[in-house]
């Protein structure tokens, strides 16, 4: 079965729609209209091998926020759609990702229980378009939808575009384990006999 979702959000502040197919070959298209976070989520697809195709419009004269935000939602849910009763994943995944100076660990459990924790201070407050501030708003909006557990560390790191982009690849690396059929699991990997 297809392990694909379509998602459409509209409010007085973003347009976005999402196509998200979680067994691709890390294909993307489209945008947020935000260069620096446009270029997360492409490689975001490319690490986590899924075809993401974004079309996001927000109040981007107002600022970033809702965008970011907004497409973190979406993507939560299309996660959660896609992903569907989780009979046979691998469940949990982790990642530890350099970026240059940059070391990050990312580690994720997709329990159908929504939690976030991220420590990863930045040294600068923006990188390109993007204020870093809106890295941990669009990985929690992302986690409340999806309904799954991150933890989130930088380990080292001097330059805020190299943590950024490893704490997407660390994310992309993490969920492409966590999601992955296990050829040993026939059903669904937790002792409750669901995952909620």
């Amino acid at each position: 079965m297809a392990r694909e979702a379509k998602i459409e959000r509209k409010t007085a502040e973003t347009e976005i729609r999402i196509e998200l197919n979680l067994d691709g070959k890390g294909t993307f298209d489209g945008g947020a209209g935000i260069g620096f976070f446009d270029h997360m989520l492409h490689l975001l697809a490319r690490h986590a091998l899924f075809d993401l195709a974004v079309e996001a419009r927000g109040d981007l004269d107002v600022d970033a926020h809702h965008t970011v935000e907004d497409t973190g939602i979406c993507l939560g849910m299309a996660l959660k759609d896609a992903l569907g009763d989780k009979q046979g994943i691998t469940r949990y995944g982790w990642a530890c990702v350099p970026m240059d100076e940059a070391l990050v660990l990312a580690a994720i459990d997709l329990s159908g229980r929504p939690y976030l924790s991220y420590e990863a201070a930045a040294p600068s407050s923006q990188v390109g378009e993007l204020p870093v501030e809106l890295v941990p708003e669009f990985f929690r909006a992302l986690v409340n939808n999806a309904g799954i557990t991150l933890h989130l560390r930088l380990l080292h790191g001097d330059n805020t575009h190299h943590i950024v982009e490893a704490l997407f690849k660390g994310f992309a690396r993490a969920l492409r384990e966590a999601a992955a059929f296990s050829e040993r699991e026939s059903g669904v990997p937790s002792t409750k006999g669901k995952l909620c």
